[in-house]
């Protein structure tokens, strides 16, 4: 953030202003991103306690999954018309109270219905984070602020498994979603008198855009999970099949639309559109990865689940050094340059992975992960600066809605096309290939991201 000489009192609570919006924003961004994490590493624990089964204890991460998938396009459209502000508190109220009703649930439909309100509130969050830092940040600062994101975003993924494993060696699962009620309100406090006031807009929001994104999603989102739990072919595939014809109503509808739900005015921007490619396809890297090296960690170099946590950290450590770094250089140079370096050093990392000797070292297997790490960290931030600074002002909760919505996207279909993998080519071979697919996504990403220096 541009700091200005404090030459009065109103400078300096301009100052104070402006810190306390980016502590409140990054709170907030920390709880949603961590909340992921640490449901992953604690749903043993938390089927076994109330007597569910491995199956249906999946819609304790798939409600959340899927309720900010399917809401994060409208509620940021929303926040285009009544401001972005608003839709960041209101999502961190619901944040902040379904996760007392989280941490109060008794049965499995209680707490998947409370995380599917959680994710509700996450998804408010994530839609307009990104759009209120280009109200906080001068425009050219605004690639520190979008580096401090995905910095917040890297280190609350990696130490995720860390805080659910310390929690419940000293306490029971409920104190997971416990702990985000004091937090909470500490990010409540912050943002109420310090968030800025962005421009409202003169359109009027479409319910029934809204509704068909919705059932867009939820129905995509479900078909690729219903695919990975082995379910027959006429249940995802009849979903996949409702997916594409809400899909195309929805687009129908929105075509001459100056301020789609589904940003589709933005994606006749070139830069736009291939900075949202460049995005999925990079997130489906990192699903590739982190779903496949596990198991190739414990099933295949039998290692344990701790020495497997410590194994993929370097990965998750090294994007929250890099992406502040490589936010402030994309200030200075172009944003699609930096980026496909990254991405270039990230398909090394990735091909590097999938010729892992027999038996390889720790020191191996470091080394390819940070280069993994080093490649992801330098595409992040210039990427989401470019996604934003090639929308107009008037259109940044449209813009904002669009990382998150390609980052879940970009992350889910990497962990189907793992799930895929394993079906068709069994553990070992299947976790290599899914590797080597990481790598053509890697280099498919490299490519649209160095076209964007031609538009």
């Amino acid at each position: 953030m541009k700091l200005s000489p404090l030459t009065s009192q109103g400078s300096v609570d301009r100052q104070a202003h402006d810190w306390r919006a980016v502590a409140a924003v990054m709170l907030g961004v920390a709880l949603s991103s961590l909340d992921t994490a640490i449901a992953n590493t604690a749903l043993p624990t938390i089927a076994g306690d109330l007597h569910a089964s491995p199956a249906t204890s999946v819609w304790i991460i798939n409600a959340y999954q899927i309720a900010i998938v399917a809401t994060v396009l409208p509620l940021a459209a929303l926040g285009d018309i009544i401001g972005h502000r608003r839709i960041f508190i209101a999502g961190l109220s619901l944040f902040t109270l379904s996760s007392l009703v989280c941490a109060l649930a008794s049965t499995l439909p209680l707490l998947a219905a409370a995380r599917t309100l959680q994710g509700l509130g996450a998804s408010g969050i994530m839609s307009v984070n990104i759009a209120l830092l280009r109200f906080i940040y001068p425009p050219d600062r605004l690639g520190r602020g979008v580096g401090l994101n995905a910095l917040t975003v890297g280190f609350c993924f990696s130490v995720g498994p860390t805080v659910a494993s310390l929690i419940l060696s000293i306490a029971t699962w409920p104190w997971l979603f416990g702990i985000n009620v004091p937090l909470g309100l500490l990010a409540l406090l912050a943002a109420a008198p310090s968030l800025p006031h962005s421009p409202l807009g003169k359109h009027r929001f479409d319910a029934i855009a809204a509704l068909l994104n919705v059932v867009m999603f939820t129905t995509l989102i479900f078909a690729l999970g219903a695919a990975c739990q082995h379910e027959p072919a006429a249940i995802w595939g009849g979903s996949l099949g409702m997916a594409m014809v809400f899909g195309a109503l929805l687009i129908r509808r929105e075509r001459d639309n100056r301020a789609p739900i589904l940003p589709i005015d933005l994606y006749r921007v070139p830069i736009f559109a291939l900075s949202a490619a460049t995005s999925i396809c990079s997130f489906a890297v990192q699903g590739l990865a982190f779903v496949a090296l596990p198991f190739f960690f414990e099933g295949v170099l039998h290692r344990s689940q701790v020495q497997t946590g410590f194994l993929l950290a370097p990965w998750s450590i090294v994007v929250a050094l890099t992406a502040p770094v490589a936010g402030r250089l994309s200030d200075r140079y172009s944003p699609a340059v930096l980026g496909g370096i990254g991405l270039l050093i990230l398909t090394l990392g990735m091909t590097s992975l999938a010729l892992l000797p027999a038996d390889p070292g720790v020191a191996d297997i470091v080394i390819r992960l940070l280069c993994c790490g080093v490649g992801f960290g330098f595409f992040q931030s210039p990427n989401m600066r470019a996604l934003m600074s090639a929308a107009p002002p008037s259109r940044s909760g449209g813009a904002s809605g669009t990382i998150a919505t390609s980052r879940l996207l970009g992350q889910t279909l990497g962990a189907a096309l793992t799930a895929l993998c394993f079906n068709f080519a069994g553990g070992v071979q299947g976790a290599s290939i899914a590797l080597w697919m990481g790598a053509a996504f890697a280099l498919a990403a490299c490519i649209a991201s160095l076209a964007r220096t031609a538009v």
